[in-house]
């Protein structure tokens, strides 16, 4: 299929659930999510692909796994969104205040649709769960996974040979993974290339068996030539397998006159100082050396463009022993430190007393960070809501 045939010729899903099967064994619960953004159908090509093949050997599944559609009129449409951004609204607050709405805007619809199915299928289905969802770019691209970094979720997605980016979350307000990693569950994002380009089909359909063989839904031996899936993805990310953060995001606003130069590719590196857009007709330079993340080609989005940088193995390493010992629990012994809540989820730290509590200290601990003004610091505990115990017999964990 040629890039043209892939947005024009696409064949609509016309239920939520795209598919739904259920194997002869007990297992987990693994949902796919693909076309949250409309104009991204690769996801939604790619498994119609491999539920094809699955449904002729239903039988040899564990568990149950859930192909599910996101924004139904913008796929329809093939635009990113119809009124808002879905991918943006998955907030307690927002998710309260819609649903409390009498009239509706296109997105909030979806995610009244979608909160409702989710909610049921995590009462009725049995654990371990798995989230996937499914997103491409608009520029040039290795495929690459996005993840909250909690350790249910570091440790899942180490399993695939692509790269993996964490911190985005604390850029982006309300994307659908975060809210379901607030209820405790393992929760991945899979951007397999660019929006037109047929690999970004076939990486969806590799990281899908991946996902399926490591989660335990199928065996390796009931897939078809399946050690050509994981070295597919290793080509396809060129051999990269570090893991990196996001430093810097150039936010664009409704009023804005942002243009990326062209030619620019994602995970590209570059240097501090590197002419890259404008904004306003002003010129845009990056303020670090690091590689350029997800530059923005398309006309809707408030993402111009991000900078990651590597973290250090032995900085990875660190942080899974500093959170199992648990260490941020000396935290509140401090002065400037204290527990917003009797739940100890959220920390909250007066700058001008904890002068020398930094941002990657908390990252360390595993604390998703926001700045409240120039005085204070929320922090998220991503470790406190996960349900570690769920995956504790799973192999890769």
């Amino acid at each position: 299929m040629d890039a043209q045939a892939l947005t024009t010729k696409i064949e609509m899903p016309t239920n939520r659930v795209m598919q739904k099967l259920k194997g002869s064994k007990s297992g987990p619960t693994v949902l796919f999510f693909a076309g949250v953004h409309g104009n991204e159908p690769a996801g939604v090509m790619a498994l119609k692909e491999v539920f094809e093949d699955l449904s002729k050997k239903e039988n040899t599944l564990r568990g149950t796994v859930y192909g599910l559609i996101g924004n139904q009129k913008a796929l329809a449409k093939g635009k990113r969104y119809v009124d808002m951004d879905l991918n943006r609204l998955w907030t307690k607050a927002n998710i309260k205040m819609v649903s409390n709405k009498k009239v509706l805007l296109e997105e909030e619809k979806e995610l009244l649709e979608l909160l409702d199915l989710l909610r049921e299928i995590i009462k009725t289905e049995k654990g371990p769960f798995y989230f996937i969802d499914y997103h491409t770019t608009s520029s040039k691209t290795l495929p690459f996974i996005t993840i909250n970094d909690s350790m249910i979720n570091r440790k899942f997605a180490r399993q695939f040979p692509v790269p993996i980016v964490l911190g985005i979350e604390e850029f982006l307000e309300g994307p659908l993974l975060s809210y379901i990693n607030q209820l405790g569950y393992v929760a991945v994002g899979f951007e397999s290339g660019q929006h037109t380009d047929p690999a970004a089909i076939t990486n969806s359909v590799a990281f899908t068996y991946m996902t399926l063989a490591a989660s335990g839904v199928i065996g390796k031996m009931d897939v078809e030539d399946f050690g050509h899936y994981p070295h597919q993805l290793e080509k396809a990310a060129t051999s990269v397998r570090d893991i990196f953060e996001v430093v810097h995001l150039h936010r664009i606003t409704g009023v804005d006159v942002f243009k990326m130069l062209p030619g620019f590719e994602s995970f590209q590196k570059i240097n501090k100082g590197t002419h890259l857009a404008t904004n306003n007709y002003l010129p845009v330079y990056s303020g670090y050396d690091g590689r350029l993340f997800m530059p923005l080609y398309q006309n809707q989005g408030s993402d111009g463009f991000f900078i990651i940088r590597k973290i250090p193995e032995f900085a990875l390493m660190l942080s899974a022993l500093l959170r199992k010992i648990k260490i941020d629990n000396l935290f509140t012994l401090l002065p400037g430190v204290k527990w917003e809540h009797k739940d100890k989820e959220i920390l909250r730290v007066n700058l001008n007393i904890a002068k020398f509590m930094t941002k990657p200290l908390f990252h360390l601990l595993g604390y998703r960070v926001r700045q409240l003004d120039g005085q204070y610091l929320r922090l998220y505990n991503r470790e406190k809501a996960s349900k570690k115990k769920m995956y504790k017999n799973e192999g890769w964990w």
